[in-house]
């Protein structure tokens, strides 16, 4: 492998990815709709060839990738949102933003780039451990991702055979622009670069499920198999009253 595509290139998670696969010689397809951004990122290194769409416009999304400068051996579908729900508080309207950039917008991308996909590609998808556990405040967040992650595990089946691996990422709380704006405690936080290094490591030796941190995600996955009333017992006390990622 050596061109990568990231979408949501332009802040958190997928620029320090495009940044660092730049230093590991990649050539980076950064995606995003941040045109000044975009042009920062080109301005790093002539590899770095960026591609201006929004994942929210269908003809956006067709459009940019029926013009790739180049056809990359790793897809890597980071980009996405975050807002919360206020107490109970349902807003369909924050929810329907949430879910079309986190799992549409996703979908999307996945449609318009597949007639591309081939034998030794991999296909990534940047999910959350939010997806594993029902957290407070994240009726929105939460259920995006966990549709992402039920998407990326039904479309790794189906594509099995064609010789096209999908890897899904869960990551815990990184300390991004988006996670900036949290008014709660974030336990076991870690530095961008640390989350990019995590899975560049992980995809790098090919594994199909990325979870890091490794202590924090094992917790939440644990807590995750236990019955539900117990769950939302534990995890009140485990992020507080506020929420997660």
């Amino acid at each position: 492998m050596n061109t990568v595509l990231i979408t949501g290139a332009t802040s958190g998670i997928g620029e320090q990815l495009t940044r660092d696969y730049i230093s590991s010689g990649w050539t980076v397809i950064a995606c995003g709709r941040n045109k000044d951004k975009l042009q920062e990122l080109a301005s790093i290194d002539t590899r770095v060839k960026p591609l201006e769409f929004d994942v929210s416009d269908d003809e956006s999304v067709r459009e940019a990738f029926s013009a790739l400068p180049e056809i990359p051996q790793l897809w890597l579908f980071n980009a996405g949102s975050c807002e919360y729900i206020d107490k109970g508080e349902i807003d369909s309207p924050l929810i329907s933003r949430v879910m079309d950039v986190n799992f549409t917008g996703v979908v999307r991308c996945v449609e318009a780039a597949q007639p591309y996909f081939k034998p030794g590609h991999r296909v990534a998808f940047v999910g959350s451990i939010a997806s594993e556990v029902a957290l407070t405040r994240s009726e929105a967040y939460g259920a995006s991702k966990a549709a992402l992650s039920y998407f990326a595990r039904s479309y790794k089946n189906d594509i099995a055979a064609s010789g096209v691996d999908v890897s899904l990422i869960f990551p815990g709380f990184v300390k991004t622009p988006l996670t900036d704006k949290n008014d709660f405690a974030m336990p076991m936080l870690i530095s961008v670069e640390e989350a990019s290094k995590r899975i560049m490591h992980g995809l790098s030796k090919n594994r199909d499920f990325i979870y890091f941190p490794r202590r924090f995600t094992w917790i939440l996955r644990v807590i995750g198999a236990l019955p539900y009333q117990w769950q939302a017992k534990i995890t009140s006390g485990l992020v507080g009253s506020q929420g997660e990622q």
